[in-house]
């Protein structure tokens, strides 16, 4: 993502270290992908469609994410790499 993030516009933040300054708990954002957009933090699909907003080409993706049959989708499949993540991070190591 951050190769196609040419103008800078997503500022990725490490919760993983326990001395980061993190706005919730960190087990709680370590557990989701999280985003902030316009002030609003966001979790799991919509972070990312927040994440998709904001780099150009992949905006159209980001403004789909808004219309609420693609969204829960989106969450649905959000849940079902939640559960299979484990798994594949275990077999790239």
């Amino acid at each position: 993502m951050r190769w196609l993030d040419r103008r800078g516009a997503i500022t990725f933040q490490d919760v993983s270290p326990p001395d980061a300054i993190c706005p919730l708990d960190r087990q709680t954002l370590l557990a989701r992908f999280h985003a902030s957009e316009n002030g609003v933090l966001l979790s799991g699909a919509e972070a990312f469609a927040a994440m998709w907003r904001a780099v150009p080409i992949l905006w159209p993706l980001g403004q789909a994410a808004r219309i609420p049959i693609i969204a829960r989708a989106l969450e649905r499949a959000y849940l079902a790499f939640l559960k299979v993540r484990p798994t594949l991070q275990a077999s790239l190591k």
